[in-house]
């Protein structure tokens, strides 16, 4: 029985790792052991900040809301509870692109939830 020499699927996985570590800095791109490492180590902060992202993204809008609705007198919190209460559901993604993109629609929606608010003593 012929032995089996491995080299070439040793090649083919190390290949894998290093054109995954393209870009890195060092010896992270260009020694097995340490590319492996910071490849592991990429992959888990990649698993971890796609969700994030999504939480960074919410966060983003919502200030952007905050800052278009305080022109018009109201802060974030009354906004979106006038808007439960007039029964208009937009997410928050399109309202901050509304606010940044169609300010007269906005301004439409704005009065709209103000005027479903009841009035403060």
């Amino acid at each position: 029985m012929s032995r089996v020499k491995r080299g070439v699927t040793s090649h083919a996985k190390h290949k894998k790792v290093f054109k995954a570590a393209k870009g890195f800095y060092g010896r992270r791109k260009n020694t097995i052991r340490t590319a492996k490492a910071a490849v592991d180590r990429a992959m888990q902060y990649a698993t971890r900040d796609r969700r994030a992202k999504k939480r960074t993204f919410r966060a983003l809008w919502i200030q952007r809301i905050n800052a278009a609705v305080r022109e018009y007198g109201l802060t974030y919190s009354r906004f979106i509870d006038g808007l439960a209460r007039a029964n208009i559901v937009i997410d928050r993604k399109v309202l901050s692109d509304l606010a940044i993109r169609e300010p007269e629609s906005f301004k439409a929606i704005v009065e709209q939830a103000k005027g479903a608010l009841p009035a403060t003593a």
